[in-house]
């Protein structure tokens, strides 16, 4: 049997302008823009057609835009997928997770770099959904780098049948509040090996989120410096997965972190 290389081509004829002008009558709010590989100018065509509409849609595409599109993705898009589809496997969206950073420079309001749905909960294709195989550190994990790189949080689970763990992940309004933050800086690595990470970002009223990661298979300290933040007088240290302030310090700051877990921190 001969097998012919599949090539996807895009029609000699665009009905953008009428699909763009049909949404909006219908009341969309919101545009997944799905095909690959991406390209700058289908990218402006649907861009210019949806502002052309008198109706304010969300326009983000997808999937695994190119990082040499990165200025063109920012201006003419409200937020971009970066990767290929998540799963919910510490190798995968681990590697997801640890590898953002390149986008750091385009991300802020109006243009988010965007890592993939929340694989938490109840998730898979169609009918047959499974509990999702992270672990709850993972879980934990997977929210913190999200919320500081001002990811869409995106949730692909079913919200009809949530459990209590997850609801608690998912409605967390101190976390939310970091992904959410208005100077929308993505968060970046102050460190970043193969056992540990500290991830920090910036947030509007002076404080700074701050993530750490053990990324191995056994409890770990690691320890943030005030200092090596740029802080040089004492301040509070505030557990924000517990929502309660946990030290003041102008020094340095241990936390041991389960397995495959995070502590996220708001230093103020």
């Amino acid at each position: 049997m001969k097998y012919r290389k599949q090539v996807r081509y895009h029609s000699p004829y665009s009905f953008v302008a009428n699909d763009a002008r049909q949404w909006a009558e219908w009341e969309v709010d919101y545009l997944k823009y799905d095909w690959k590989p991406n390209d700058v100018a289908h990218i402006v065509e649907m861009h210019d057609a949806l502002r052309a509409t008198d109706r304010d849609i969300v326009y983000s595409l997808s999937n695994n835009a190119p990082l040499c599109d990165a200025p063109a993705l920012a201006k003419y898009s409200d937020c971009w997928r970066t990767t290929g589809d998540i799963r919910d496997t510490w190798e995968n969206f681990s590697k997801i997770g640890f590898n953002q950073s390149r986008w750091a420079p385009w991300s802020g309001p109006g243009h988010w770099p965007d890592a993939d749905m929340l694989v938490v909960g109840l998730v898979g294709w169609g009918p047959k959904l499974h509990y999702t195989k992270l672990t709850p550190d993972e879980q934990y994990t997977h929210m913190t780098l999200w919320s500081l790189f001002a990811s869409p949080l995106l949730i692909g689970c079913d919200l009809a049948r949530l459990d209590e763990f997850t609801l608690s992940l998912l409605t967390n309004d101190e976390v939310i509040d970091v992904n959410q933050d208005p100077l929308g800086v993505h968060g970046a690595p102050i460190l970043d090996t193969a056992e540990e990470a500290v991830y920090v970002k910036q947030l509007e009223d002076g404080s700074m989120a701050v993530g750490l990661f053990n990324k191995t298979l056994e409890p770990r300290d690691i320890t943030v410096n005030m200092r090596q933040l740029g802080f040089y007088v004492k301040k509070t240290v505030r557990d924000l997965w517990r929502q309660k302030d946990v030290a003041e310090t102008d020094d340095t700051h241990t936390v041991t972190v389960n397995p495959h877990g995070a502590a996220m921190l708001r230093i103020y």
